[in-house]
C-alpha cells in the first residue's frame, strides 16, 4: 500500500522538505503575529487618545452662574450682558482666551441674527473682570474661581462682533460658550417684560 523508502538519500530529501515547510509556517506565523501586535498597539493608543479627548470634552466645561443685562437708558433695551462663570466640578483650569462666545437672537433685534467672538478677538468687545468689576489680565479660570465676562454691544467699531446688538424687553437670546476642548455650555437669556426703571436686570 505504501512505498518503502529504502535508500538513505531519499529519506534525507523527505526530511528536508518537511523542515522547509515547517520553517515557512513558522515565518508566516511570526509575521502574522507581528502584524496583530502592531495593530493592537495602534488601536490601544487610539482608544486611549479618544478616551482622553472625550473625558476632557465632558469634564472641562464652563458653568454659567448668573447673567445680568445693563441698559444705557431706563426701560431698555439691554446693550451690555455680564456673565459670571466658573469651571465645572472635576474640571481642569480653562483658558477663557481660547473659548468662543456665541449669541443667537431674533434677527428683528439686529440685522446680524447671530454673532460670536472671543476674549482674544480683535474687536475688543469682550471684557474679563473679577466679581467686583476690576479688570483681570489672567484669562485662565481655575477651579473654585469666579470671573465675569462682559459683552459690550455699544461699540462703534466696524469690526466689533457684538456692536449694535440690543435686546428689547420681552426678547430672548441663546448664549453658548465653547471651550478649546469642544465642550459647550448653553444659557437662555430672557429679558423681562416690562423692564422696570433700574439700570440692571436679571436675564
Amino acid at each position: 500500500m505504501f512505498e518503502n523508502i529504502e535508500r538513505d538519500e531519499e529519506r534525507g530529501q523527505v526530511g528536508i522538505g518537511t523542515l522547509i515547510v515547517f520553517i515557512a509556517l513558522v515565518l508566516v506565523a511570526a509575521i502574522a503575529a507581528g502584524v496583530l501586535i502592531n495593530t493592537a498597539g495602534f488601536l490601544q493608543n487610539q482608544a486611549e487618545s479618544t478616551g482622553q479627548e472625550s473625558t476632557q470634552q465632558v469634564s472641562n466645561n464652563v458653568n454659567i452662574l448668573s447673567t445680568t443685562g445693563s441698559m444705557s437708558n431706563a426701560g431698555g433695551p439691554v446693550n451690555e450682558i455680564t456673565v459670571v462663570v466658573g469651571v465645572g466640578p472635576g474640571s481642569d483650569p480653562i483658558d477663557l482666551a481660547d473659548a468662543r462666545f456665541e449669541l443667537l437672537y431674533d434677527s428683528a433685534y439686529s440685522a446680524k441674527g447671530s454673532t460670536s467672538s472671543s476674549l482674544s478677538g480683535s474687536d475688543g468687545t469682550l471684557l474679563l473682570q473679577d466679581t467686583s468689576g476690576t479688570a483681570v489680565s489672567d484669562s485662565t479660570l481655575s477651579p473654585g474661581e469666579r470671573v465675569q465676562v462682559v459683552i459690550d454691544t455699544t461699540g462703534t467699531g466696524g469690526d466689533a462682533a457684538f456692536s449694535g446688538v440690543t435686546l428689547p424687553e420681552g426678547s430672548e437670546a441663546d448664549l453658548t460658550i465653547t471651550t478649546a476642548d469642544g465642550s459647550q455650555t448653553r444659557e437662555v437669556l430672557n429679558v423681562p417684560d416690562p423692564i422696570d426703571g433700574s439700570d440692571d436686570v436679571r436675564l
